[in-house]
């Protein structure tokens, strides 16, 4: 019997984070209503708060399964490629750009989920965004042989956050009204620059 309550549990929770996936990548966070999700789970709303501490919660474990899949796309775009690290880091960052594309709400829900590093990041959350790193982390180590690990480490967050800044104001169109091939050359631009020896 307690197999079947904790099975009936756990596929309650699923089913629940589901929803909230389906309605955050067609209205954005905005969308994840706790008496709609209940409705359409046939559950209580005091249900869904007896698996999660609330709605924010809820839509962490969300950005848990798109974390993977980033990371899933990041990690593709270099399986098996032997360029330069300049070609890797450029290859990563179009992968970044099309996933933000191909999924802009659940992307932006990344960051627009109430979260702060000082504040209870959950372990699966740093470790995700850490893996994301480890992928950016070891070209940026071929550039730069010598450098020192506590600033090869903010080199690398901030190539991702120039990255990020581009794909967010390029997809929104807030920089100049481009298409994605023009967002692709900008970032090319900006990435190629990154250890090239600066002229005399």
């Amino acid at each position: 019997m307690a197999g079947k309550v904790a099975a009936r549990k756990a596929a309650l929770r699923e089913k629940l984070v589901s929803l909230a996936e389906a309605h955050i990548a067609s209205g954005g966070l905005r969308a994840l209503k706790a008496r709609t999700l209940a409705e359409e789970a046939g559950c209580a709303v005091g249900a869904i708060y007896t698996h999660f501490e609330d709605l924010n919660a809820l839509a962490l474990e969300v950005n848990g399964r798109t974390f993977a899949r980033l990371g899933a796309a990041v990690s593709a775009s270099i399986d098996g490629h032997d360029g330069s690290p300049h070609e890797r880091l450029i290859a990563m960052a179009l992968a970044y750009l099309h996933f933000a594309a191909d999924q802009p709400r659940l992307w932006r829900a990344l960051f627009s989920t109430d979260i702060t590093s000082d504040g209870p990041v959950p372990k699966w959350y740093q470790d995700a965004l850490g893996k994301l790193f480890s992928y950016i982390s070891d070209p940026v180590s071929d550039l730069f042989p010598r450098m020192d690990p506590r600033e090869l480490d903010l080199m690398v967050r901030a190539l991702f956050s120039s990255v990020h800044g581009i794909v967010l104001l390029g997809l929104e169109k807030r920089i100049s009204a481009v298409p994605i091939d023009g967002i692709e050359r900008m970032i090319a631009q900006v990435l190629v620059q990154v250890g090239s020896p600066r002229p005399a």
